[in-house]
């Protein structure tokens, strides 16, 4: 193989191209108009690049000695001793955190995620990379993942699923000794299980992907097993087996020896089960001495608010599919069921995969201050001889990966306004108070240059999407308008449409004379959500008012990509959720590291972030016991806000500048900067968790 060409597959073979340029410089170069094809996946580009522009590339000795030194950074990131985690916990080394997730969000070229909880955990790893924390990750291989989103021309939404082409994705099969992909097996009911391992480099991390598709699963199981969050409760029970105890046989079998399971939502409780029933195989111990083992090892960290977002599961399918478990671990069915019950006794109570975790694990945390509160009351009767407010489930509320969701021209504006390695000190408060120095002018010719990029992107998609139906162009979007972003998933609670409710208002406020305003929406509903398909279809009629024609704009396919240039280039976030049922909500904290201010209700991380000054709140801390007047409060709210403060702070100038709302990104900056990141978020993790829980007994065998 062509020596520049083989040095170029493995440095797309680590993932942490995904966060450092050093990659994308040099096949852009190569060829511009197939790494644009390929959506920057560089697997794909080496995959189908000619051979002949490898050949003209590397004939040039300043391409070889560029591509040399990017794989000669990769070796040295891979191998430096020297960072936070051999500082500061360097007991983790031979005691490896296992973070189990039933999705992870590392690039849009690996649809192995939906939305915030996978967005989470592959932030999470990314972190876990930068810090030198030995975390391997744990998942499934979702050979046709999670659905690609199309939208007729009335707005409905169909979901299509494409399978992963595996060889055009950063994943190896993870080899025995002999060279063949090691394969485990798994007994679940009446069948074996045989899951290959594949394994992908994310830095310093491994992300394990657990791969069940050579399984015989019965029909109606089939073809859902390789979808996320697709199927019936049946299928899900089958994903969350091979998730959790497939997992932990994967990590034995790949000779990993945790010395503290993370499982990230009740998805992947059976993992503790797991790894309990090893412990009594290999200790020869009884099952409540391994269960205290086990569990002083183990971290479970809870996501939502939402009744419905925790799994339960038909007693009898869960006794039926885990017998062999069951038998390993020595308990009767009736003891087995009533691990997953909030009263043991009840055989009518559903099997909860959450209440399992919080029984099996001895770190339980919610992902902000205020959804800590709640999940103490949500799950008090687990405790039933305590105050809530004594109830053992903390918080370390999340924080995101910053180098892998801000622009490159805001990277390099913090470059020079702050430090030129800000992006390794994001918890250190002397670097964000340099924020207040900053130079408007820069920041805000910073600003535009990225508003327009994402303005290009989105133009570019609708007119895709135009083709597709043979609908007419639609209005070009105005580059000086006030650009508000709205992007999620479309459940009820989330009220993506709060500013419908008021249509003549809205309309007032998108087409005022010299203020424009546009508001830019993307979003997927779950499949089998159908209220929040028919919100999805209100808003896209809506944009197909003649009142809000070109200032009202669907984007279709909401993936990372979509994400990434929205939460760059809006100059609003807004995020309208019902407190207090937003766990955390991280897409806002991606607007702050991108000079993008935020608008929300005082719910999940705003709750404790907001404090006047740095972004906007819609509506107090109130939560009325009637939802309709709830909902009624917040939107009044919204329209005020909007029209007394935000868009007055935006127009009004001092200059050719924005003056307030300049100095609103600034002051976001010094007072959220420095802990809404994911390194912030991961040492808090290994401080308050990790390294208790890997102290407490031997790693897990």
């Amino acid at each position: 193989m062509n020596p520049v060409r083989e040095q170029l597959v493995e440095l797309a073979a680590n993932l942490r191209w995904i966060w450092h340029g050093e990659l994308d410089s040099l096949l852009q170069e190569m060829d511009a108009e197939l790494w644009q094809k390929v959506q920057h996946n560089p697997v794909a580009f080496i995959v189908d690049v000619d051979a002949r522009k490898v050949e003209i590339a590397s004939a040039d000795p300043r391409y070889r000695e560029r591509v040399e030194q990017a794989f000669k950074v990769l070796r040295g990131h891979e191998q430096e001793t020297k960072h936070w985690s051999g500082q500061n916990a360097p007991g983790l080394a031979t005691r490896p955190i296992a973070y189990f997730s039933p999705e992870f969000g590392l690039h849009e070229s690996l649809p192995i995620y939906s939305g915030g909880l996978g967005i989470l955990a592959g932030d999470h790893l990314k972190s876990s990379s930068d810090l030198g924390i030995p975390i391997w990750g744990i998942t499934l291989l979702y050979r046709q993942g999670y659905f690609r989103q199309r939208l007729d021309e009335r707005g409905r939404q169909t979901e299509l699923y494409e399978p992963l082409q595996l060889e055009r994705v950063a994943i190896k099969p993870a080899l025995d000794a002999e060279g063949k992909q090691r394969v485990i097996s798994l007994a679940i009911s009446g069948f074996t299980v045989p899951i290959a391992i594949w394994c992908a480099r994310v830095g310093r991390a491994t992300l394990v992907l657990l791969d069940s598709a050579a399984t015989t699963f019965p029909t109606s199981q089939q073809r859902h097993m390789q979808r996320l969050y697709a199927g019936d409760s049946h299928t899900r029970l089958l994903q969350e087996i091979v998730l959790g105890a497939g997992g932990w046989c994967a990590m034995r079998a790949l000779g990993v020896r945790p010395g503290v399971l993370h499982l990230n939502e009740g998805h992947s409780a059976f993992a503790a089960l797991e790894a309990i029933a090893k412990m009594i195989e290999t200790e020869g111990i009884g099952f409540d001495a391994a269960l205290q083992s086990v569990r002083s090892q183990t971290v479970f960290t809870t996501h939502t608010p939402v009744a419905a977002g925790h799994d339960r599961f038909d007693p009898r399918l869960v006794a039926e599919h885990l017998d062999p478990l069951r038998r390993r671990l020595g308990l009767t069915e009736e003891a087995l069921l009533g691990l997953g019950r909030t009263n043991p006794a009840d055989n009518e109570e559903p099997f909860c995969m959450t209440v399992l975790a919080l029984k099996l694990a001895s770190r339980s945390v919610g992902v902000s201050a205020l959804h800590g509160q709640v999940s103490r009351t949500m799950w008090q009767a687990l405790w039933p001889s305590l105050p809530a407010d004594q109830i053992p489930i903390q918080h370390v509320t999340n924080g995101v990966h910053v180098p892998s969701w801000i622009a490159s021209e805001m990277a390099e504006f913090l470059s020079r306004s702050l430090a030129h390695d800000w992006a390794s000190r994001l918890c250190e408060p002397q670097l964000w108070d340099r924020a207040r120095e900053v130079d408007h002018a820069d920041l805000w010719e910073t600003k535009h240059r990225i508003k327009n990029r994402m303005i290009d992107f989105i133009e570019q998609r609708a007119r895709k999407r135009e083709e597709r139906l043979g609908l007419p162009p639609s209005p070009p979007l105005d580059r000086q308008a006030l650009t508000i972003g709205l992007a999620r998933r479309f459940a009820e609670y989330k009220r993506a449409p709060m500013l419908l409710r008021d249509p003549d208002r809205l309309a007032r406020l998108l087409t005022r004379p010299g203020r424009p305003v546009q508001i830019l929406v993307a979003g997927k509903a779950h499949p089998k959500d159908e209220p929040g398909k028919v919100l999805l279809q209100r808003l896209h009629e809506a944009s197909t008012d003649p009142r809000y024609l070109g200032r009202l704009v669907i984007i279709e396919d909401y993936d990372m990509n979509v994400g990434r240039h929205l939460v760059q280039g809006c100059d609003l976030w807004l995020n309208t959720p019902r407190r207090p049922l937003e766990a955390c909500g991280t897409s806002g904290q991606k607007a702050v590291f991108n000079g993008t201010l935020n608008v929300s209700t005082l719910d999940g991380w705003w709750a404790e972030a907001y404090d006047g000054h740095n972004g906007y709140a819609i509506g107090d801390s109130l939560c009325p016991v009637d939802q309709e007047i709830q909902d009624a409060r917040d939107s009044e709210a919204l329209y005020e806000v909007l029209e007394s403060k935000i868009v007055p702070d935006f127009f009004d100038r001092d200059g050719d500048l924005p003056a307030r709302w300049l100095a609103r990104i600034q002051h976001a900056w010094v007072t959220l900067g420095l802990r809404y990141n994911s390194d912030r978020m991961l040492v808090e993790y290994t401080l308050g968790s990790y390294l208790p829980a890997s102290r407490t007994t031997p790693a897990v065998r």
